[in-house]
Order: C-alpha cells, then sequence, then structure tokens
C-alpha cells in the first residue's frame, strides 16, 4: 500500500519517473499476492479481480514510460490506487467502520 499512496503523492508534484516506479513496485507486489494465496483461500476470489486491474493498470503506467505527461499517468495510476485498496479490504488488512 505504500508504493501506491506514494505513486498518487508523486501523481500530484508531477513527477512521471516515480509514478512509474511505485506503479512497477505495487504490480511487483499485487503478483506477489496472487502467487502466495492459495487457491483454498476463501479470499482469493475476492481478491483475484483487483489484483489484476492493479497489474493491468500498472502496465498500462508502464507502456506510456517516464517521458510521458503525469497527468496521462493519474488515470490508470489512480484505477490501480483503487484497485489496491479494494483488494486489501477485501484481504482484511484494513480496519472499517
Amino acid at each position: 500500500m505504500k508504493n501506491v499512496e506514494d505513486m498518487m503523492a508523486h501523481g500530484g508534484m508531477g513527477d512521471a519517473k516515480a509514478i512509474v516506479h511505485h506503479c512497477e513496485a505495487a504490480a511487483g507486489d499485487a503478483e506477489a499476492i496472487l502467487t502466495q494465496l492459495p487457491d483454498s483461500d476463501p479470499r482469493r476470489s475476492q481478491v483475484l479481480a483487483p489484483l489484476t486491474d492493479v497489474i493491468q493498470q500498472c502496465k498500462r503506467v508502464s507502456a506510456a514510460g517516464v517521458h510521458a505527461d503525469p497527468g496521462q499517468l493519474l488515470n490508470p495510476a489512480s484505477k490501480a490506487s483503487a484497485a489496491a485498496r479494494a483488494s486489501i479490504k477485501a484481504l482484511g488488512l484494513v480496519k472499517t467502520n
């Protein structure tokens, strides 16, 4: 989640290189969670779609590259951030009111 927060913070500062870097790290985290979560875990079905969305949106960010306009990177980065938050909530890692 730290990478997702940093990604969005750098987006607000217009730092495309940092957005790409943190999004790639977030995608790596999402892939690691998917590989470590056993198929028998009931939460897997709830987090599969959001984590896959994190990976896909971050691939869009990476494809645009560090020389892209940071504004162009913010849309997929925002979608990746929302998906990451949904997956963390589904895993029960965030306290909800």
